[in-house]
């Protein structure tokens, strides 16, 4: 609550929207965790945070957290992937 109390005298907002802001800071911080372990999809996280796929690419993606496949990982795969095709 003193952090929240701080949070709301610098930035000139009630004590409780500072908390409010704090606690959704820390459920982003959660969630592109759970994503760099592979606990959840970004589609999961998306609901999660009530925010769209992309804006979690972007939290991800801020935070030096990779969503899906590297671009090596995608060549292997065409690789692999174009003799079954032919």
């Amino acid at each position: 609550m003193e952090l929240a109390e701080a949070k709301s005298r610098s930035e000139r907002t009630d004590r409780s929207t500072a908390l409010r802001q704090l606690l959704y800071a820390g459920a982003e911080e959660y969630v592109v965790g759970l994503l760099d372990q592979g606990r959840i999809s970004s589609g999961k996280a998306a609901e999660l945070l009530d925010t769209t796929v992309h804006r979690v690419h972007e939290l991800a993606r801020e935070r030096g957290v990779e969503i899906g496949a590297s671009v090596e990982e995608y060549r292997r795969s065409r690789e692999s992937t174009t003799g079954l095709l032919e």
